[in-house]
């Protein structure tokens, strides 16, 4: 590591993508932190992102962000021209630039020059010239292709940063547990029993499973398990809900629409299971410990849950790794054709306490699939 990553104090982490994509980098922004306890970390982040950051101790404050290059395309240039005069003012010794591999680092790496921020670290895929004192050849797609977790970590230890422990980061207010005690009571929540939390929305339409088999699948797993089964959405979502509440004759409740970020954690880590499309939620359960059965479309690869007990249901197609939004190919077969009865089962398999780890990530940072299921490569060759 340089002398001058060692002596930063001041970092800015940028971080430009939605909630889960900030769960997944948060091992990473523990090694920054770790590494100096003078250290402080800055999160210029999306209005997502920012909502997630408040869960994450390891990030001192936030600047939100509407950035003109990441999507929906917003800001302007006025925007851009003041954020840059704000950071310039913070005097930051150094910024780190966390991307997927599909994105771009130069945009926040030249406000960062402008901004006078002296050491700026990112993966890239060209020269980048004077953009980044730091640079990391960037070898996915065509190489290989980690689990985003990973690709990040494996950043900040090129400047000597590694966290001791590599779990995601979610902190769970008591005034949160407090609140969603007294919303399960209100639904008829009983606490003795098992609680399975169900969260069937997604940003993207590729990455939802139909309702339809949403509703069956719970179905199928309150005959198998005796639990409560809770349904939760943003505001957006109740419809969603109430459709799958009435496309199954289980007694399910709901509480979408009625849980802010700490609510919503607070509920998966009261709950035994969670089962969620490849979503936020998948990661907040994961980061607080709660086993995931994730209806995992094959849009990308690198986003199973990390390091908790889990199962990455999906049905193997040849369109898969496509990462679309809306599925191209107009079939959605790589959720579609998962089972209701799988679905169920792998719930049911992962709410038995006695059973064991099957599905913790291996050393290349790709999730292990249990055996039910074809298991998820570590890709060395392009897509």
């Amino acid at each position: 590591m340089s002398t001058h990553w060692a002596d930063a104090k001041r970092i800015l982490c940028v971080r430009l993508d939605g909630a889960g994509d900030l769960l997944m980098t948060t091992p990473a922004l523990r090694a920054l932190r770790e590494f100096s306890p003078a250290r402080r970390l800055t999160l210029l982040t999306s209005p997502a992102g920012a909502a997630a950051a408040r869960h994450v101790p390891e990030v001192d404050d936030v600047i939100v962000f509407r950035a003109p290059w990441m999507k929906p395309a917003c800001g302007s240039n006025t925007d851009d021209a003041a954020l840059a005069a704000d950071l310039t003012a913070r005097r930051f010794d150094a910024a780190v630039v966390f991307t997927v591999y599909s994105q771009n680092p130069l945009p926040a790496a030249y406000l960062c020059r402008l901004a006078d921020i002296p050491l700026r670290l990112a993966h890239c895929r060209e020269n980048p010239y004077h953009l980044l004192t730091d640079w990391v050849p960037d070898p996915e797609p065509e190489r290989l292709i980690r689990h985003e977790v990973r690709r990040q970590l494996d950043l900040v230890a090129t400047v000597g940063c590694r966290p001791r422990d590599e779990r995601l980061s979610f902190s769970l207010a008591p005034a949160a547990k407090r609140r969603v005690a007294r919303l399960l009571s209100s639904v008829g929540v009983a606490r003795h029993r098992q609680l399975v939390v169900a969260h069937p929305g997604a940003s993207a339409a590729s990455r939802r499973y139909p309702p339809e088999l949403f509703a069956q699948a719970l179905e199928r797993l309150h005959a198998l398990a005796d639990c409560e089964i809770v349904l939760t959405g943003d505001e957006g979502e109740t419809e969603l809900a109430e459709r799958i509440i009435a496309g199954s004759r289980s007694p399910i409740r709901s509480l979408a629409g009625r849980l802010n970020l700490a609510d919503l954690g607070a509920l998966l880590a009261r709950a035994d299971v969670v089962i969620s499309n490849n979503t936020a939620p998948a990661h907040i359960a994961a980061a607080v410990g709660t086993p995931v059965v994730d209806l995992y479309a094959l849009t990308n690869p690198q986003h199973a849950p990390w390091l908790v007990e889990q199962r990455v249901l999906y049905h193997d197609v040849p369109c898969r790794y496509c990462y679309k939004s809306i599925c191209p190919e107009g079939h959605h077969a790589c959720l579609r054709s998962v089972a209701p009865e799988t679905v169920a089962a792998a719930a049911a398999e992962l709410l038995d306490a006695s059973l064991p780890v099957t599905a913790l990530p291996d050393a290349a940072g790709i999730a292990l699939l249990p055996p039910l299921h074809p298991t998820l490569p570590a890709i060395e060759a392009p897509l």
